[in-house]
């Protein structure tokens, strides 16, 4: 494998991961790559009255009363009923490298906002905030704080949240951390919990579907949102899927418009491909943004042809979990690492959802539909995350054997 600027290679050892697919890899494999089986269902509970498709995690999440109070919130408790996938693996790293030697990047864009959101609710019902509500349930630094209280860690722990790039970035910078020497292995990833400011917010940018999401299609107009928590332990140790690069932009086009010509997400996929020593033939399947968006799904169709061309396979996997925002560049390198792993080898490849119903103002990319497989395991891949306010991030992922 050809690694730009003779750098340590980082890999990705273990992943986690819990959406609206379900609470365990094996399941959410099957579903994903085998059964085409969306997790997106009916549900008004964050816009009363209304009814919308959202990708919701149904598993039982862990207790957290052990935690201070600042710390217990829903999207705390996703991140580590993940946690506890790779736990063990976590701490023998832990206990290898000492705990100084350890960190955790985590990409989020509501952090515990939905405490705030029922403690709110509490007090105009009641005169009073409840006893179980603390203002630092909200903080965006609350998730990465907390894995690191319950790891035991002492290296470098912080949060990205710039909206849907979010958790794309905090993979790069893991990878930068380990890379500079700071650190011998890091937990990151993404976490995000559905609540109603969100739901509320992108319905008020008139950018929500009332229907199943429908990415690239002449039909598309919204996304579905959905939540999610997607970990992974990276390390120089070597393991079956590396990081090989990753590439970061900020246009500032507009504070919510992507730039039409996508300048910007040209330019992180450029630099995520110089940065892992891969020319865009060698990729051999895109993980796009794909939000169903009317300006997104444009830009992102020429972007990519204008690097790619037509032939490599794509797809959104958003009409499987919803979008899950500061979660979701995590949990599509977690479908790029579960596509890439040995228990694929003719690599069958995360289809797209949708009508089929080509936009034929957009570039007629080759959209994976369902059973589709190169015949031979993935050897390279790319995901891309775009986010309000420009901020776009492209990763690279290369299978090592």
């Amino acid at each position: 494998m050809n690694h730009a600027m003779d750098k340590p290679t980082v890999y990705l050892n273990e992943s986690a991961l819990l959406c609206a697919l379900g609470s365990e890899r094996a399941e959410i494999a099957r579903r994903l790559l085998h059964d085409a089986a969306s997790g997106l269902a009916l549900s008004s509970a964050c816009s009363p009255g209304r009814p919308l498709p959202l990708g919701r995690v149904s598993a039982t999440l862990p207790d957290l009363s052990h935690l201070p109070l600042h710390q217990r919130s829903r999207n705390n408790a996703l991140a580590l009923a993940a946690l506890a996938q790779i736990r063990p693996a976590v701490d023998a790293m832990v206990a290898r490298y000492g705990a100084a030697r350890v960190g955790v990047v985590i990409g989020t864009s509501t952090s515990g906002v939905s405490a705030a959101e029922t403690a709110l609710q509490a007090e105009l019902d009641t005169g009073e905030l409840p006893v179980e509500f603390h203002y630092g349930q909200q903080e965006m630094g609350s998730c990465a704080e907390t894995l690191a209280a319950e790891l035991g860690v002492a290296g470098p722990a912080y949060v990205h949240s710039s909206a849907c790039s979010s958790s794309a970035k905090a993979l790069a910078s893991a990878a930068r951390l380990i890379r500079m020497g700071l650190c011998d292995a890091v937990v990151t990833g993404g976490v995000d919990t559905l609540c109603g400011f969100t739901v509320a917010g992108f319905s008020a940018l008139e950018s929500v579907s009332s229907a199943p999401c429908n990415p690239l299609s002449v039909h598309r107009n919204g996304i579905n949102l959905g939540e999610a928590a997607a970990l992974f332990l990276m390390s120089r140790e070597p393991a079956t899927v590396a990081l090989c690069g990753w590439g970061e932009s900020s246009d500032g086009h507009h504070i919510s418009a992507p730039d039409p010509e996508g300048g910007g997400a040209r330019m992180a996929m450029r630099d995520a491909l110089r940065r892992a020593g891969v020319g865009a033939a060698q990729v051999d399947y895109i993980n796009l943004h794909g939000t169903a968006t009317v300006q997104n799904d444009a830009m992102e169709s020429r972007a990519v042809a204008a690097l790619f061309g037509l032939e490599v396979a794509v797809s959104s996997t958003k009409p499987f979990t919803g979008h899950t925002l500061g979660a979701a560049g995590a949990v599509e390198a977690a479908f790029c690492w579960l596509a890439m792993q040995d228990d694929n080898p003719a690599g069958r490849l995360p289809p797209q959802l949708w009508d089929g119903a080509r936009d034929p103002a957009l570039p007629a990319l080759n959209v994976a539909a369902p059973g589709a497989q190169l015949g031979r395991p993935i050897r390279y891949a790319l995901s891309n995350s775009f986010a309000f306010g420009g901020s776009n991030a492209a990763l690279v992922f290369g299978r090592t054997a």
